[in-house]
């Protein structure tokens, strides 16, 4: 799994601009070939502190997806940015669910 976290520190005049923005994308990236989910948060102490989540099946659709209109037009909010996007790509070979804070917190017979 692919993981893409893209920072975005927005002008305050602009914030309501990319948040509608972003959030006219998701329909249309969940449909995107390989893209396991598409998440917008914001900061809650700075609501001009924007993180936008991807994860992505194979880098092959992450790299499809870079090259697509649609993240042109993410690219393209730059205008709106106090600072370029911090884009950060993570390559997730292994992942854990729940049994891991059981194991950790000691409770393995106590799933409840």
């Amino acid at each position: 799994m692919i993981v893409v976290r893209i920072i975005m520190n927005v002008l305050p005049e602009k914030q309501k601009e990319l948040v509608q923005t972003l959030l006219s994308m998701i329909g249309s990236m969940e449909k995107e070939a390989g893209c396991l989910s598409y998440a917008l948060f914001c900061n809650i102490e700075d609501k001009n502190l924007l993180n936008l989540l991807e994860e992505w099946q194979t880098r092959k659709d992450l790299d499809h997806h870079l090259r697509s209109e649609m993240f042109g037009v993410l690219l393209g909010t730059k205008s709106l940015l106090n600072e370029p996007h911090g884009i950060h790509i993570y390559t997730i070979h292994q992942s854990e669910g729940m049994e891991a804070v059981h194991t950790a917190r000691g409770k393995e017979h106590d799933r409840a």
